[in-house]
């Protein structure tokens, strides 16, 4: 069992590098593709979106201390690193982009950044599996929750603002189910449908 106190810094950096490199900086390459007209890059950045909605899914799930929420922040930080790397087309037509200009050097630099905290996070992910088990009073499972809670703690207060309603955790994993099962109907479709027909390609993906 790892010692909590360092387990927990290294959590809460997890959270805050997925911050950055999941959801500030392809945000901002997004845009920046857009404006650029880089259709590429625009996809590569399109496809890695729909990917990591699975950890939005992963944290809703955690609000209401689901233990299914730890299994899937496991897996969406592996499917993230697979879908920046796994398609033949938009690999080539990156390396075809001259290195020097900034946008596809940030990109670059971006991909192998991201790679780096998919791994180190698949780690510190893989240590809480025990919590699938029923072992949610461990120690370790309670540090997953903190960085969640605090979220749910904002997003409520601006939902009963904005709606006048009430955001709490039972609604969050609930909706977090109804996306996770639109999310495994759209998975299902590209593994039996999409991958036999194009292989690594991803098209219009």
């Amino acid at each position: 069992m790892p010692d909590v106190l360092l387990y927990r810094t290294l959590v809460w950096l997890d959270y805050r590098l997925a911050a950055l490199f999941a959801v500030g900086l392809p945000l901002v390459l997004l845009i920046w593709a857009t404006v650029k007209r880089e259709q590429a890059l625009v996809r590569l950045l399109g496809i890695y979106w729909k990917v990591a909605s699975l950890l939005l899914i992963a944290v809703l799930l955690l609000t209401d201390n689901r233990p299914l929420g730890y299994l899937i922040a496991l897996v969406a930080q592996l499917l993230l690193v697979v879908a920046l790397w796994f398609w033949v087309d938009l690999n080539e037509e990156l390396a075809d982009l001259p290195p020097w200009r900034p946008l596809p050097f940030v990109v670059r630099a971006w991909r192998w950044g991201l790679s780096v905290y998919g791994v180190i996070g698949t780690l510190l992910s893989a240590l809480a599996l025990g919590c699938l088990g029923g072992g949610l009073s461990r120690p370790i499972c309670h540090v997953w929750l903190e960085a969640p809670d605090d979220l749910h703690g904002g997003v409520a207060r601006v939902f009963a603002f904005v709606f006048g309603g009430n955001w709490t955790g039972t609604i969050a994993a609930f909706v977090g189910y109804v996306a996770l099962v639109a999310y495994g109907v759209g998975l299902l479709q590209l593994l039996l449908v999409r991958l036999p027909k194009q292989g690594r390609v991803a098209g219009g993906f």
